[in-house]
Protein backbone atom coordinates (compact mmCIF):
# COMPACT_ATOMS: atom_id res chain seq x y z
CA UNK A 1 0.00 0.00 0.00
CA UNK A 2 1.11 3.84 -0.92
CA UNK A 3 2.98 5.29 2.34
CA UNK A 4 1.45 8.78 2.87
CA UNK A 5 3.87 11.80 3.48
CA UNK A 6 2.13 13.06 6.77
CA UNK A 7 1.20 15.47 7.92
CA UNK A 8 1.01 17.50 4.84
CA UNK A 9 2.54 21.22 4.72
CA UNK A 10 -1.01 22.75 5.29
CA UNK A 11 -1.99 20.05 7.98
CA UNK A 12 1.68 21.34 9.68
CA UNK A 13 0.69 25.00 9.57
CA UNK A 14 -2.39 24.31 11.21
CA UNK A 15 -1.33 22.34 13.65
CA UNK A 16 1.54 25.41 14.86
CA UNK A 17 -1.37 27.82 14.81
CA UNK A 18 -3.88 25.03 16.81
CA UNK A 19 -0.72 25.41 19.37
CA UNK A 20 -0.67 28.99 19.79
CA UNK A 21 -4.25 29.31 20.68
CA UNK A 22 -5.90 25.81 21.56
CA UNK A 23 -5.58 24.64 25.50
CA UNK A 24 -2.96 21.85 25.59
CA UNK A 25 -4.83 19.85 27.48
CA UNK A 26 -6.80 18.21 24.41
CA UNK A 27 -4.86 14.78 23.67
CA UNK A 28 -4.68 14.39 19.88
CA UNK A 29 -4.15 11.04 18.69
CA UNK A 30 -2.14 11.97 15.34
CA UNK A 31 -1.47 14.59 13.00
CA UNK A 32 -4.62 14.35 10.96
CA UNK A 33 -6.43 17.97 10.04
CA UNK A 34 -9.63 17.60 8.36
CA UNK A 35 -10.81 19.25 5.28
CA UNK A 36 -13.99 17.03 4.62
CA UNK A 37 -15.60 14.16 4.88
CA UNK A 38 -18.33 11.48 2.88
CA UNK A 39 -20.07 8.67 4.09
CA UNK A 40 -17.45 6.60 5.40
CA UNK A 41 -13.81 8.80 4.17
CA UNK A 42 -12.75 11.63 4.95
CA UNK A 43 -9.94 14.03 3.69
CA UNK A 44 -6.95 15.90 5.09
CA UNK A 45 -5.99 19.64 4.22
CA UNK A 46 -3.31 18.41 1.64
CA UNK A 47 -6.02 16.32 -0.16
CA UNK A 48 -4.52 12.76 1.38
CA UNK A 49 -7.68 10.59 1.61
CA UNK A 50 -8.58 8.47 4.69
CA UNK A 51 -11.05 5.09 5.42
CA UNK A 52 -12.81 5.76 8.84
CA UNK A 53 -13.03 3.13 11.54
CA UNK A 54 -13.13 5.53 14.26
CA UNK A 55 -16.30 7.84 13.53
CA UNK A 56 -15.66 10.52 15.92
CA UNK A 57 -15.41 8.11 18.55
CA UNK A 58 -18.64 6.54 17.24
CA UNK A 59 -20.20 9.98 16.95
CA UNK A 60 -20.97 9.98 13.34
CA UNK A 61 -23.24 6.99 13.10
CA UNK A 62 -24.72 7.70 9.48
CA UNK A 63 -21.27 8.17 7.80
CA UNK A 64 -20.33 12.35 7.21
CA UNK A 65 -22.59 14.58 6.20
CA UNK A 66 -25.29 12.14 5.05
CA UNK A 67 -27.23 14.77 2.47
CA UNK A 68 -30.46 13.96 4.46
CA UNK A 69 -29.10 14.83 8.30
CA UNK A 70 -27.90 18.11 6.52
CA UNK A 71 -31.29 18.70 4.85
CA UNK A 72 -32.63 18.56 7.83
CA UNK A 73 -30.13 20.72 9.52
CA UNK A 74 -30.48 23.43 7.05
CA UNK A 75 -34.08 23.36 6.84
CA UNK A 76 -34.52 23.86 11.10
CA UNK A 77 -32.27 26.29 10.71
CA UNK A 78 -33.76 28.65 8.25
CA UNK A 79 -36.82 28.51 11.17
CA UNK A 80 -34.80 29.24 13.89
CA UNK A 81 -31.50 27.86 15.86
CA UNK A 82 -32.14 28.72 19.48
CA UNK A 83 -35.30 29.66 22.05
CA UNK A 84 -33.98 28.20 25.44
CA UNK A 85 -35.10 25.42 27.56
CA UNK A 86 -38.08 28.05 29.12
CA UNK A 87 -40.31 27.06 25.93
CA UNK A 88 -41.87 24.69 23.98
CA UNK A 89 -41.12 23.44 20.54
CA UNK A 90 -42.50 20.65 18.52
CA UNK A 91 -39.02 18.57 17.61
CA UNK A 92 -38.19 18.47 21.14
CA UNK A 93 -41.78 16.82 21.95
CA UNK A 94 -40.92 14.36 18.88
CA UNK A 95 -37.33 13.49 20.05
CA UNK A 96 -39.30 12.78 23.29
CA UNK A 97 -41.58 10.72 21.64
CA UNK A 98 -38.98 8.69 19.47
CA UNK A 99 -36.80 8.01 22.73
CA UNK A 100 -39.33 7.03 24.69
CA UNK A 101 -40.41 4.53 21.86
CA UNK A 102 -36.99 2.93 21.61
CA UNK A 103 -36.12 2.81 25.07
CA UNK A 104 -34.69 -0.51 26.34
CA UNK A 105 -37.80 -0.77 29.08
CA UNK A 106 -41.31 -1.79 28.76
CA UNK A 107 -42.45 1.12 31.38
CA UNK A 108 -43.23 4.66 29.64
CA UNK A 109 -40.34 6.49 29.73
CA UNK A 110 -39.32 10.22 30.16
CA UNK A 111 -36.20 12.22 28.67
CA UNK A 112 -33.93 15.04 29.75
CA UNK A 113 -32.01 16.63 26.95
CA UNK A 114 -28.33 17.14 27.09
CA UNK A 115 -25.31 17.97 25.11
CA UNK A 116 -22.95 15.96 25.80
CA UNK A 117 -22.44 12.01 27.07
CA UNK A 118 -20.96 13.38 30.52
CA UNK A 119 -23.73 16.01 30.83
CA UNK A 120 -26.01 13.07 30.80
CA UNK A 121 -24.16 10.93 33.53
CA UNK A 122 -24.59 14.16 35.64
CA UNK A 123 -28.27 14.14 34.88
CA UNK A 124 -28.60 10.65 35.57
CA UNK A 125 -26.28 11.02 39.11
CA UNK A 126 -28.85 14.05 40.15
CA UNK A 127 -31.88 12.34 39.20
CA UNK A 128 -31.12 8.58 41.03
CA UNK A 129 -30.07 10.60 43.94
CA UNK A 130 -33.28 12.89 44.15
CA UNK A 131 -35.37 9.86 43.07
CA UNK A 132 -33.85 7.74 46.32
CA UNK A 133 -32.72 10.05 48.71
CA UNK A 134 -29.61 8.31 48.96
CA UNK A 135 -26.44 9.25 48.36
CA UNK A 136 -23.54 6.51 47.33
CA UNK A 137 -23.12 4.56 43.86
CA UNK A 138 -20.78 1.90 42.85
CA UNK A 139 -18.92 2.37 39.85
CA UNK A 140 -16.61 -0.32 38.00
CA UNK A 141 -12.56 -0.25 37.27
CA UNK A 142 -11.57 0.65 33.61
CA UNK A 143 -14.96 2.91 33.17
CA UNK A 144 -15.49 6.24 31.61
CA UNK A 145 -18.31 8.32 32.18
CA UNK A 146 -16.55 11.68 31.17
CA UNK A 147 -14.65 14.66 32.65
CA UNK A 148 -16.79 16.81 34.56
CA UNK A 149 -16.03 16.63 38.07
CA UNK A 150 -19.26 14.19 38.89
CA UNK A 151 -18.52 11.51 35.66
CA UNK A 152 -15.26 12.05 36.81
CA UNK A 153 -16.14 10.74 40.15
CA UNK A 154 -16.56 7.66 37.96
CA UNK A 155 -14.39 7.45 35.17
CA UNK A 156 -11.52 4.80 36.11
CA UNK A 157 -9.72 4.00 32.94
CA UNK A 158 -6.34 6.68 33.73
CA UNK A 159 -5.30 7.83 36.46
CA UNK A 160 -4.15 11.38 34.11
CA UNK A 161 -7.39 11.48 33.76
CA UNK A 162 -7.80 12.47 37.86
CA UNK A 163 -4.77 13.97 38.49
CA UNK A 164 -5.09 17.66 39.34
CA UNK A 165 -8.79 17.49 40.36
CA UNK A 166 -9.15 16.02 43.66
CA UNK A 167 -11.51 15.95 45.84
CA UNK A 168 -13.56 13.75 43.54
CA UNK A 169 -17.35 13.35 44.17
CA UNK A 170 -17.19 11.68 47.57
CA UNK A 171 -19.74 8.99 46.48
CA UNK A 172 -18.31 6.26 44.17
CA UNK A 173 -17.17 3.22 45.35
CA UNK A 174 -15.69 0.93 42.55
CA UNK A 175 -15.76 -2.44 41.87
CA UNK A 176 -13.67 -5.08 39.32
CA UNK A 177 -15.64 -4.82 35.40
CA UNK A 178 -16.27 -8.39 34.31
CA UNK A 179 -13.42 -8.78 32.04
CA UNK A 180 -13.01 -12.42 31.71
CA UNK A 181 -9.86 -11.81 29.67
CA UNK A 182 -8.13 -10.06 32.42
CA UNK A 183 -10.08 -11.37 35.78
CA UNK A 184 -8.92 -9.90 38.82
CA UNK A 185 -10.74 -11.75 41.46
CA UNK A 186 -10.92 -15.76 41.88
CA UNK A 187 -14.42 -17.15 40.67
CA UNK A 188 -15.55 -20.25 42.61
CA UNK A 189 -15.94 -23.93 40.43
CA UNK A 190 -18.84 -23.36 38.02
CA UNK A 191 -19.51 -19.64 38.49
CA UNK A 192 -18.49 -17.85 35.87
CA UNK A 193 -16.82 -14.07 35.76
CA UNK A 194 -20.12 -12.23 35.93
CA UNK A 195 -21.44 -13.93 38.85
CA UNK A 196 -18.37 -13.68 40.69
CA UNK A 197 -18.40 -9.90 40.18
CA UNK A 198 -22.21 -9.46 41.54
CA UNK A 199 -21.08 -12.19 44.38
CA UNK A 200 -18.29 -10.06 45.78
CA UNK A 201 -20.59 -6.58 45.46
CA UNK A 202 -22.95 -8.83 47.71
CA UNK A 203 -20.38 -10.21 50.12
CA UNK A 204 -17.50 -7.59 50.23
CA UNK A 205 -18.87 -4.27 49.86
CA UNK A 206 -22.57 -5.08 50.98
CA UNK A 207 -20.97 -6.86 54.41
CA UNK A 208 -18.08 -4.98 55.05
CA UNK A 209 -17.82 -1.12 53.89
CA UNK A 210 -21.13 0.09 51.83
CA UNK A 211 -24.45 0.17 53.15
CA UNK A 212 -26.77 -1.11 50.94
CA UNK A 213 -29.35 1.80 51.89
CA UNK A 214 -27.35 4.20 50.77
CA UNK A 215 -26.53 3.74 47.52
CA UNK A 216 -28.87 5.23 44.72
CA UNK A 217 -27.36 3.41 41.53
CA UNK A 218 -25.26 1.24 40.26
CA UNK A 219 -23.45 3.21 36.92
CA UNK A 220 -21.67 0.71 34.30
CA UNK A 221 -21.21 1.28 30.60
CA UNK A 222 -23.10 -1.78 29.00
CA UNK A 223 -19.57 -2.66 26.82
CA UNK A 224 -16.83 -0.76 28.63
CA UNK A 225 -15.28 1.37 25.81
CA UNK A 226 -12.55 3.59 26.75
CA UNK A 227 -11.61 0.98 29.15
CA UNK A 228 -11.00 -1.64 26.25
CA UNK A 229 -14.10 -2.79 24.81
CA UNK A 230 -14.66 -5.02 27.27
CA UNK A 231 -17.96 -6.96 26.62
CA UNK A 232 -19.39 -8.84 29.55
CA UNK A 233 -20.15 -12.39 30.40
CA UNK A 234 -24.38 -13.56 29.53
CA UNK A 235 -24.24 -14.00 33.17
CA UNK A 236 -23.58 -10.92 34.74
CA UNK A 237 -26.08 -8.86 33.93
CA UNK A 238 -29.28 -10.53 34.68
CA UNK A 239 -27.38 -11.16 37.94
CA UNK A 240 -27.15 -7.31 38.39
CA UNK A 241 -30.33 -6.82 37.62
CA UNK A 242 -31.27 -8.84 40.25
CA UNK A 243 -28.94 -7.60 42.91
CA UNK A 244 -30.38 -3.80 42.16
CA UNK A 245 -33.89 -5.19 42.61
CA UNK A 246 -33.13 -7.21 45.62
CA UNK A 247 -31.75 -4.01 47.57
CA UNK A 248 -33.86 -1.73 45.49
CA UNK A 249 -31.02 -0.24 43.87
CA UNK A 250 -31.48 2.05 40.27
CA UNK A 251 -29.67 0.59 37.88
CA UNK A 252 -27.90 3.28 35.45
CA UNK A 253 -26.70 2.16 32.08
CA UNK A 254 -24.13 4.13 30.31
CA UNK A 255 -25.20 3.68 26.28
CA UNK A 256 -23.26 6.93 25.33
CA UNK A 257 -20.80 4.87 22.85
CA UNK A 258 -22.38 1.33 23.05
CA UNK A 259 -26.05 2.92 21.73
CA UNK A 260 -27.81 4.45 18.68
CA UNK A 261 -27.28 0.70 17.17
CA UNK A 262 -23.65 0.67 17.39
CA UNK A 263 -24.15 -3.16 18.55
CA UNK A 264 -26.98 -3.97 15.87
CA UNK A 265 -29.73 -3.19 18.32
CA UNK A 266 -30.47 0.51 19.55
CA UNK A 267 -29.10 -0.11 23.10
CA UNK A 268 -26.45 -2.72 23.37
CA UNK A 269 -28.43 -3.94 26.97
CA UNK A 270 -30.75 -5.28 24.62
CA UNK A 271 -28.51 -8.19 24.24
CA UNK A 272 -28.37 -9.31 27.97
CA UNK A 273 -32.30 -9.45 28.26
CA UNK A 274 -32.46 -7.12 31.84
CA UNK A 275 -33.94 -3.71 31.18
CA UNK A 276 -32.59 -0.67 32.74
CA UNK A 277 -33.88 2.23 35.02
CA UNK A 278 -31.80 5.17 33.41
CA UNK A 279 -29.81 4.88 29.71
CA UNK A 280 -27.01 7.53 29.43
CA UNK A 281 -27.25 8.40 25.74
CA UNK A 282 -24.97 10.71 23.72
CA UNK A 283 -22.56 10.14 20.98
CA UNK A 284 -24.12 8.83 17.95
CA UNK A 285 -27.92 10.04 18.71
CA UNK A 286 -27.68 12.98 16.35
CA UNK A 287 -24.84 12.12 13.67
CA UNK A 288 -22.29 14.51 15.39
CA UNK A 289 -24.53 17.61 16.53
CA UNK A 290 -23.70 17.86 19.85
CA UNK A 291 -26.92 16.79 22.20
CA UNK A 292 -26.94 13.77 25.47
CA UNK A 293 -29.90 12.56 26.98
CA UNK A 294 -31.32 10.20 29.68
CA UNK A 295 -33.88 8.34 29.35
CA UNK A 296 -35.73 7.21 32.40
CA UNK A 297 -38.42 5.14 33.72
CA UNK A 298 -41.31 7.48 34.11
CA UNK A 299 -41.54 6.77 37.60
CA UNK A 300 -37.99 7.65 38.36
CA UNK A 301 -38.50 11.25 36.68
CA UNK A 302 -40.03 12.56 40.14
CA UNK A 303 -37.53 15.67 40.11
CA UNK A 304 -39.59 19.21 40.37
CA UNK A 305 -39.87 21.85 38.55
CA UNK A 306 -36.37 23.58 38.22
CA UNK A 307 -34.54 20.86 40.09
CA UNK A 308 -32.41 20.66 36.77
CA UNK A 309 -32.14 21.99 33.66
CA UNK A 310 -29.82 23.90 31.08
CA UNK A 311 -30.19 26.51 28.40
CA UNK A 312 -29.51 24.36 25.10
CA UNK A 313 -31.74 21.63 26.17
CA UNK A 314 -33.95 20.28 23.16
CA UNK A 315 -31.87 22.59 20.61
CA UNK A 316 -33.65 22.65 17.66
CA UNK A 317 -31.17 21.93 15.65
CA UNK A 318 -29.71 19.03 17.40
CA UNK A 319 -33.09 17.95 17.61
CA UNK A 320 -33.98 17.81 13.97
CA UNK A 321 -30.26 16.06 13.15
CA UNK A 322 -31.11 13.39 15.68
CA UNK A 323 -35.41 12.62 14.39
CA UNK A 324 -33.34 12.77 11.09
CA UNK A 325 -30.54 9.99 12.60
CA UNK A 326 -33.29 7.53 14.74
CA UNK A 327 -35.04 7.39 11.06
CA UNK A 328 -31.90 6.82 8.88
CA UNK A 329 -30.36 3.82 11.78
CA UNK A 330 -33.78 1.99 12.56
CA UNK A 331 -34.71 1.61 8.27
CA UNK A 332 -30.96 1.11 7.42
CA UNK A 333 -27.86 0.83 9.30
CA UNK A 334 -28.70 -1.29 12.34
CA UNK A 335 -29.05 -3.99 10.27
CA UNK A 336 -25.70 -2.72 8.40
CA UNK A 337 -24.37 -2.70 11.31
CA UNK A 338 -25.21 -6.21 12.76
CA UNK A 339 -24.45 -7.85 9.24
CA UNK A 340 -21.01 -5.90 8.61
CA UNK A 341 -20.30 -6.36 12.18
CA UNK A 342 -20.64 -9.55 12.01
CA UNK A 343 -18.62 -10.11 8.89
CA UNK A 344 -15.76 -7.94 10.81
CA UNK A 345 -15.57 -10.15 13.70
CA UNK A 346 -14.98 -13.03 11.72
CA UNK A 347 -12.65 -11.70 9.78
CA UNK A 348 -10.31 -10.56 12.66
CA UNK A 349 -10.65 -13.56 14.29
CA UNK A 350 -9.43 -14.94 11.16
CA UNK A 351 -6.35 -12.28 11.37
CA UNK A 352 -5.81 -13.52 14.68
CA UNK A 353 -4.83 -16.59 13.60
CA UNK A 354 -1.86 -15.16 11.55
CA UNK A 355 -0.92 -12.30 13.80
CA UNK A 356 0.66 -14.17 17.06
CA UNK A 357 0.20 -10.17 18.97
CA UNK A 358 -3.93 -10.11 18.36
CA UNK A 359 -4.60 -11.71 22.16
CA UNK A 360 -8.18 -11.08 21.72
CA UNK A 361 -10.96 -9.98 19.46
CA UNK A 362 -14.31 -9.23 20.77
CA UNK A 363 -17.15 -7.39 19.98
CA UNK A 364 -21.34 -6.53 19.15
CA UNK A 365 -22.38 -4.66 15.82
CA UNK A 366 -19.82 -2.46 15.16
CA UNK A 367 -18.47 -2.10 18.62
CA UNK A 368 -15.37 -4.29 18.17
CA UNK A 369 -12.17 -4.40 20.38
CA UNK A 370 -8.44 -6.04 19.04
CA UNK A 371 -6.42 -6.24 22.06
CA UNK A 372 -2.36 -7.24 21.15
CA UNK A 373 -0.42 -8.72 23.65
CA UNK A 374 3.56 -9.13 23.67
CA UNK A 375 2.88 -12.63 24.41
CA UNK A 376 -0.61 -15.05 24.44
CA UNK A 377 0.77 -16.88 27.42
CA UNK A 378 0.97 -14.52 29.91
CA UNK A 379 -1.04 -11.70 27.88
CA UNK A 380 1.26 -8.73 28.61
CA UNK A 381 -0.14 -6.10 27.36
CA UNK A 382 1.51 -4.36 24.17
CA UNK A 383 0.91 -0.69 24.49
CA UNK A 384 3.25 0.44 22.54
CA UNK A 385 2.74 -2.25 19.73
CA UNK A 386 -0.57 -1.25 19.55
CA UNK A 387 0.43 2.74 19.05
CA UNK A 388 2.50 2.07 16.40
CA UNK A 389 -0.55 0.11 14.66
CA UNK A 390 -2.52 2.72 14.76
CA UNK A 391 0.42 5.12 13.82
CA UNK A 392 1.47 2.56 10.52
CA UNK A 393 -2.56 2.42 10.13
CA UNK A 394 -3.20 6.15 9.20
CA UNK A 395 0.60 6.70 6.92
CA UNK A 396 -1.56 4.11 4.95
CA UNK A 397 -4.71 6.02 5.16
CA UNK A 398 -6.76 4.37 7.65
CA UNK A 399 -8.23 6.29 10.80
CA UNK A 400 -8.26 4.20 14.25
CA UNK A 401 -7.96 4.67 17.61
CA UNK A 402 -6.71 2.92 20.56
CA UNK A 403 -8.60 2.17 23.86
CA UNK A 404 -7.92 0.70 26.90
CA UNK A 405 -3.96 -0.32 27.49
CA UNK A 406 -3.33 -2.13 24.33
CA UNK A 407 -6.93 -2.56 22.58
CA UNK A 408 -7.54 -0.92 18.63
CA UNK A 409 -11.40 -0.28 18.79
CA UNK A 410 -13.46 -0.70 15.65
CA UNK A 411 -16.22 1.60 15.22
CA UNK A 412 -16.87 2.76 12.19
CA UNK A 413 -19.92 5.02 10.12
CA UNK A 414 -23.23 2.24 10.84
CA UNK A 415 -23.62 2.80 7.48
CA UNK A 416 -19.99 1.59 6.33
CA UNK A 417 -20.28 -0.91 3.58
CA UNK A 418 -18.99 -4.27 3.59
CA UNK A 419 -16.46 -3.76 0.32
CA UNK A 420 -14.97 -0.52 2.36
CA UNK A 421 -14.44 -2.69 5.69
CA UNK A 422 -12.58 -4.92 3.56
CA UNK A 423 -10.51 -2.53 2.25
CA UNK A 424 -9.81 -0.87 5.66
CA UNK A 425 -9.43 -4.60 7.00
CA UNK A 426 -6.81 -4.76 4.28
CA UNK A 427 -4.63 -1.99 5.25
CA UNK A 428 -5.04 -2.58 9.24
CA UNK A 429 -3.89 -5.87 8.44
CA UNK A 430 -0.70 -4.82 6.59
CA UNK A 431 0.03 -2.34 9.35
CA UNK A 432 -0.22 -4.92 11.77
CA UNK A 433 2.15 -6.89 9.74
CA UNK A 434 4.51 -4.00 9.28
CA UNK A 435 4.78 -3.56 13.05
CA UNK A 436 5.06 -7.26 14.43
CA UNK A 437 8.33 -7.32 11.82
CA UNK A 438 9.14 -4.00 13.57
CA UNK A 439 8.94 -5.79 17.12
CA UNK A 440 10.28 -9.51 15.47
CA UNK A 441 6.99 -11.09 16.81
CA UNK A 442 6.23 -13.60 14.95
CA UNK A 443 5.16 -17.73 15.36
CA UNK A 444 7.83 -20.30 16.25
CA UNK A 445 7.08 -23.31 14.04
Amino acid sequence: MEILNLPGPKARALIERDAAVISPSYARAYPFVMDHGKGSYLWDVDGNQFLDFMAGIAVNSTGHSHPKVVKAIQDQAEKFIHISSDFYHDLWVQLGEQLDRIAPFHADAMSFMTNSGTESVEAAIKLARYHTGASQFIGFLGAFHGRTLGSLSFTASKPHYREGFYPMLNAVTHVPYPNSYRPVLLSKPGEDYGETIVRYIKEQLFEKILPHAEIAGILIETIQGEGGYIIPPPSFYPALRQLCDDYDILLIVDEVQSGMGRTGKWWAIEHFGIEPDIVCVGKGIASGVPLGAIIARKEVVSWSLGTHGNTYGGNPIACAAALETIDLIENEYMANAASVGKYTLDALKAMQERHPSIGDVRGLGLMIGVEFVMDRETKEPAHDLRERIVEAAFQRGLLTLGCGTSTIRIAPPLSISMSEMQDGLELLEEAISITEDEYELSYVA
